[in-house]
């Protein structure tokens, strides 16, 4: 097991999970890499002990009945060993988009995320279907306004625009207006029952409900077919197409490979690695819109494998790769609101997207207030020497002789934070900087110091910013 496999491990690690500390990098490198792959596509249910009424033990403001949901759900991402099943996830609450913003129930947003955990990587079909009967969705899309002759276009409008197929593919539209109502009309009916009351218990998750007497049993032609469609005929209808095929893998490539332009401009521009995608659309028909069948042709590929550091991390990556790298919050204790505050100034807050459109990624993370707060974060983390992970990275150094020099301190915590690699300018400048002062004690009382030091200012890099 050469540095190499590491490597490539700790890219899969960043991409298909949070980031992992290098001890995980090792033991899986171990095992391999296609088993690996294999390990993180099917994760069993529940494998670390973080449930919900586990965290509720700990911090009664986690309960349902207030407002820390979002809290624990980030607390999650940094601990659980299923990691992939977390960025699934996030992946698709960053495309079947709902808000808190205007559905003001996190208890029925959190039910949301949980059926992305479930169904995230089984049947794209599947998924439509449970999206389209999720309460927080109905209630964020009008569809509860919807009804048999008065239709509410909302959803339907989403659907085909933001979550199955995009406006276009290859400079043709994909869908069109009428489209648009006949698929509206065919999800008349599905709402959600009556709201249970806040008080005095707190609040309950929405439940759906299919009401037969509002859906519209009429003659619906949409994509060219025609018949007594309901919203299940239609999703069937969706899943059929070439285009649904191309959307679902560009999504796929955006967020595990490369960053590409924003989703209204996929119509106009083509695919950055066609032949990747042409790959992952072959793959969902031949598996019948199978995604962990997508993921797995897709995280194997030489495509994935080459891509490093080609996508801006998000904010939420941002912070919870920091704290997984650092060894902090592996168990829930006081202040963890703060954390999650850092990802909003950053740019991105769990359960509340800035729109229906969901986050819009790649450089649009990044602006001079977001930077800063990148930078002034991350670089607090890496200095905290009360922190195991830094600990960790502090002693395998001091474990290579009694001296290191200064390049082998700066290549030293490049591998043990993840095998980052910087611009030959960034390189040199951190190289002649660690080596000011000839080779370095390792048991001398500054070398923390040291280590720390070189670490804040890997993390203050263009480089960092990339997975």
């Amino acid at each position: 097991m050469g540095d190499n496999d590491i490597a490539l491990m700790a890219h899969l690690m960043r991409r298909a999970g949070f980031g992992a500390r290098y001890d995980e990098l090792e033991e899986r490198a171990a095992k391999g890499y296609e088993a690996t792959v294999e390990e993180l596509l099917h994760p069993d249910d529940n494998p670390d002990g973080l449930e919900l009424d586990l965290a509720e033990r700990y911090f009664i403001e986690w309960n349902h009945h207030t407002r820390g949901l979002p809290e624990y759900v980030a607390w999650r991402m940094i601990n659980s060993r299923a990691a992939l099943s977390e960025k699934i996830t996030l992946f698709w609450h960053g495309i079947l988009c709902t808000a808190d913003s205007k559905t003001q129930s996190y208890i029925t947003s959190y039910a949301e995320l949980e059926m992305f955990r479930r169904c995230g990587m089984g049947s794209f079909r599947d998924l439509l279907v449970e999206i389209s009967r999720d309460p927080a969705m109905i209630y964020y899309l009008d569809n509860c306004l919807s009804h048999k002759g008065a239709i509410n276009e909302n959803y339907g409008r989403e659907l085909l625009e933001l979550f199955s197929m995009g406006v276009g593919m290859d400079g043709k539209f994909n869908y069109t207006e009428e489209d648009v109502k006949e698929c509206a009309r065919a999800f008349t009916g599905w709402t959600i029952a009556n709201g249970i009351p806040g008080q005095p218990y707190g609040r309950y998750e929405a439940r759906f409900v299919y009401n037969a007497a509002d859906h519209d049993e009429g003659e619906k032609t949409f994509l060219g077919e025609t018949g007594n469609f309901n919203g299940e005929d239609v999703i069937d209808i969706i899943c059929k197409q070439p285009a649904t095929a191309r959307f679902l893998s560009r999504h796929l490539y955006r967020y595990f490979v490369a960053d590409d332009v924003q989703v209204p401009s996929w119509m106009d521009t083509p695919p950055p690695d066609p032949e990747t995608i042409k790959m992952l659309e072959d793959e969902y028909f031949r598996s019948n819109y199978n995604i962990r069948s997508m993921l797995r042709v897709l995280l194997n590929s030489d495509a994935f494998k080459n891509a490093r550091f080609s996508r801006i991390k998000s904010p939420i990556e941002t912070v919870i790769g920091t704290l997984r790298l650092a060894g902090d919050w592996t168990s829930p204790k006081p202040g963890f609101e703060w954390i999650f505050d850092e990802m909003k100034y950053m740019g991105q807050e769990i359960f509340n997207p800035p729109s229906v459109e969901g986050w819009h990624t790649g450089q649009e993370w990044i602006d001079g207030g977001t930077l800063v707060h990148r930078i002034n974060f991350t670089a607090e983390f890496v200095a905290n020497l009360d922190h195991p992970g830094i600990q960790d990275i502090v002693s395998r150094l001091a474990s290579n002789g009694p001296t290191i020099t200064g390049e082998q301190l700066v290549e030293g915590c490049l591998r043990y934070m993840g095998h980052y690699e910087l611009s030959e300018e960034n390189h040199r400048m951190l190289i002649r900087q660690a080596s000011q002062d000839g080779e370095l004690d390792t048991s001398s009382k500054d070398f923390p110091e040291r280590v720390t030091k070189t670490m804040q200012m890997i993390v203050s890099t263009k480089e960092y910013l990339y997975a």
